[in-house]
């Protein structure tokens, strides 16, 4: 992995603990992708497992901040491919996901250096039939050795950080009874079908999470511009059918118009494609994936797309200023 310069004169931080050699062991585990969402999720993969985590990242002192002394540090995905027999990825979409696998240093050389027969869990949010495809090339390119899981998540960074999430599973049973008491630490994993029912999942899980939002979005403007109470009407419909998750955890941004970042609104753009394309290959009309993937889009070219998801709601202000 490549280094600066900066990190090339200092030691590794001493709250990283780094191997001499590789470990043997068929149960240890490994995480790539400590944004975020991957940060906590790697804290209480290290309360959950008796040796820890092995990670390995772009930058030392990231790990070190976020992981701590409980954290196996990798100075690349080969080696820790060549320590772990699960390995969750947790980076942003698929280019990254092919990358931590297939480059010269990347986990599919570590586990055919060592003949690891390995799972690979993918928990980013990837095209369903893309990882459909990938879980045959990685077998393939490991002689069978090396299956994969689709295992994305939803409940946001504070999900994330309280081990509450929403995990949606897909693959054999076989493999996914190997990885059920991993999830396990990090929320609540449903087993939902084979490779590739995890993303579709969650393909259908951020349509309903744009429709939610931006109808929030648009709710309050409407409140609003008529000279309501914003945070009185919330309270007041958190209590009847329109309560949700998503009004809860969003509704002070929403009142006070605060959408500074916690998962960027611009991923919806493709997490839509997706139900898309499901849809296509299902022959399934969506009218309302194909209206909210437009809004998502114009709000992305507009600059917003690094907000919060609830950006929507400046977005669509902007709209009817520009209307009137």
């Amino acid at each position: 992995m490549a280094t600066t310069p900066a990190e090339e004169e200092s030691t590794m931080p001493a709250d990283i603990n780094v191997l001499s050699e590789p470990q043997t062991s068929t149960e240890t585990v490994g995480i790539i992708g400590l944004g975020s969402m991957g940060g906590p999720m790697s804290q209480h993969l290290c309360s959950a497992l008796p040796g820890g985590v092995h990670v390995t990242a772009r930058h030392a002192m990231d790990v070190a901040r976020k992981v701590g002394a409980a954290g196996v540090w990798h100075d690349s995905a080969e080696d820790l491919a060549r320590a772990c027999s699960v390995v969750i990825l947790m980076v942003p979409d698929m280019p990254d996901v092919r990358e931590v696998l297939f480059k010269d240093d990347g986990l599919v050389a570590g586990f055919n250096g060592a003949a690891r027969e390995a799972l690979v869990v993918v928990s980013s949010t990837v095209d369903p039939q893309g990882v459909i495809a990938l879980g045959e090339e990685l077998r393939d390119a490991t002689q069978g050795r090396v299956h994969l899981v689709d295992a994305p998540v939803s409940g946001g960074e504070e999900g994330a950080k309280e081990a509450t999430l929403a995990i949606m599973v897909g693959g054999s049973d076989e493999d996914v009874s190997r990885v059920m008491p991993i999830l396990n630490s990090l929320g609540n994993p449903v087993h939902l079908g084979p490779l590739g029912c995890g993303e579709t999942a969650k393909a259908c899980n951020q349509l309903i999470v744009a429709a939610t939002v931006s109808a929030l979005g648009e709710a309050s403007l409407l409140a609003e511009r008529s000279g309501m109470d914003v945070a009185a009407m919330f309270t007041l419909l958190q209590g009847g059918f329109a309560g949700s998750r998503l009004l809860t955890v969003n509704k002070d941004r929403l009142v006070n118009h605060d959408h500074h970042p916690s998962g960027a609104a611009k991923f919806m753009v493709k997490d839509l494609g997706f139900v898309q394309g499901i849809a296509e290959a299902t022959t399934t009309a969506t009218p309302l994936t194909d209206a909210l993937r437009q809004v998502f889009i114009g709000l992305t070219e507009d600059g917003l797309g690094d907000e919060n998801v609830t950006v929507v709601q400046q977005y669509l202000a902007g709209q009817a200023r520009d209307g009137q």
